[in-house]
């Protein structure tokens, strides 16, 4: 007999989540200048399968149609991201003004269908020149970043109240530290790990500044580090796993420091730049897919490297199916940050290929079971004491996977690529039946106040 869906309190967000150069398209639409990931993915084998996000899921001109796939999940949260060079060409000065209606009509758009925004200033694209000055390993990024996070919140601080800055930092330094060895080559991810965290703590009092009852927020990439034996060598690789990883963003911000390995902390920061990056937050956003198993290794930049976690079937990224660990990252969280704010779950979701059957229905059977038990250990740590708040699916829509390209699917919805037809998925269904529980028994939390 299959056990029952659990059921959350009332305040519970449920929503799902995208990132404006995975799915908008429209690269050099209406003014858009070029990103970073449009440079990337036009160099001669940048990403895989020749894929570029030119067109993506064409969201730009279909925003209507997706605005109504989500009402018509009956969500009451949409995370999404503005794209910089969408809305400042050249990463600082002048202003397009045909970028920033669209996202004035995506955020009107989803008011009138009683849908709560959740902005993301950043999700990993800035504009070129930004890239072309130093990207994140110029300190000055980190004060542009500022100045464009304010911009945004004067235009939209009057009806978005649930701001997140960054994106997944982590990702972004890992970028600098293992990217493809072509021009342009920068090897300082731990001095952009302390640019994106400065910008980060500089940004935090300008929203507030402009967005009257603001929750703002951060989202991180966490996945909670185990050893692969108990060899003493494994162990030691571990600790620097969870230093280099899973603290290494959640220390400055929530204990005004990087993490120490040794007595020493693994990276250095002036005491003004310590406080700027300790700046209050409302929420920390969390990420999970899966954990990190962890050996020693000389080969690994910080002399560790993940290993398969036995036993366990993966993902078509390769990542490990074991979602009934999102719970010890859960508790890690509680045990480790006392003082930790609300979470809100950003992103949780499966890879698959997903392709339609001969009926044209995509039965995603191996997502719906990730995410049922993905769930059901939100509501374990909810009851074991953990304050969590919300809960977004990655994704809405099949959409570009960065390098990996368009063959990895996480959405609830399939996206044909050729003919830009969408379709729901079973997921799309399940997760529909689910939030219609949680609104029956839950006290119809789906739909939170404005204002």
């Amino acid at each position: 007999m299959t056990e029952p869906d659990p059921v959350f309190p009332p305040y519970f967000r449920w929503g799902v989540a995208t990132a404006a150069y995975q799915i908008e398209g429209a690269w050099d639409a209406d003014g858009k200048g070029p990103s970073n990931w449009d440079t990337r993915a036009h160099r001669p084998g940048g990403l895989a399968g020749g894929a570029t996000g030119d067109v993506a899921c064409d969201h730009y001109h279909r925003l209507a149609e997706d605005l109504d796939l989500m009402a018509g999940l009956g969500v009451g949260s949409y995370r999404f991201s503005v794209s910089w060079p969408r809305v400042q060409p050249a990463g600082r000065g002048r202003w397009n003004r045909r970028g920033l209606d669209f996202y004035d009509r995506l955020v009107d758009g989803l008011l009138a269908r009683r849908i709560e925004p959740m902005l993301t200033v950043y999700h990993w694209d800035h504009p070129q020149a930004i890239e072309d000055a130093g990207g994140w390993a110029d300190r000055d990024t980190a004060s542009r970043f500022a100045d464009y996070a304010e911009g945004l919140a004067v235009r939209y601080g009057d009806r978005v109240r649930r701001w997140i800055t960054l994106n997944e930092p982590l990702s972004v330094m890992h970028a600098e530290l293992t990217g493809p060895p072509g021009p342009p080559v920068r090897r300082h991810g731990l001095r952009v790990a302390h640019h994106l965290v400065l910008g980060h703590g500089l940004a935090v009092p300008r929203l507030r500044a402009h967005v009257t009852g603001a929750e703002i927020g951060i989202s991180l990439n966490l996945a909670g580090t185990t050893p692969a034996t108990d060899r003493p060598a494994d162990v030691a690789a571990a600790a620097r796993a969870e230093a280099y990883e899973d603290r290494l963003f959640l220390d400055p911000l929530l204990r005004g420091d990087f993490p120490h390995l040794d007595g020493k902390p693994v990276l250095e920061a002036g005491d003004a730049d310590r406080a700027i990056m300790a700046a209050p937050l409302d929420f920390v956003g969390v990420n999970w897919y899966a954990p990190a198993h962890v050996a020693a290794s000389e080969s690994g930049v910080f002399g560790y490297t993940r290993v398969p976690v036995p036993g366990a079937s993966t993902n078509l990224l390769g990542w490990p199916v074991v979602p009934e660990r999102f719970g010890a990252l859960l508790a890690w969280l509680r045990r480790t940050y006392p003082d930790l704010p609300p979470i809100q779950i950003t992103e949780n979701g499966y890879a698959g290929l997903d392709e339609p059957d001969g009926t044209g229905s995509v039965e995603d059977l191996p997502r719906i079971a990730y995410l049922r038990e993905c769930l059901r250990q939100v509501r374990a740590a909810l009851d074991a004491g953990s304050d969590i708040r919300g809960y977004h699916v990655w994704s809405l829509l099949d959409n570009l996977e960065w390098d990996h390209g368009y063959r990895p699917r996480f959405g609830l919805v399939h996206v044909d690529f050729t003919t830009l037809a969408r379709t729901p998925k079973a997921s799309y269904r399940w997760y529909r039946q689910f939030l219609d529980v949680q609104r029956r028994d839950g006290k119809d939390g789906l739909r939170p106040c404005f204002g």
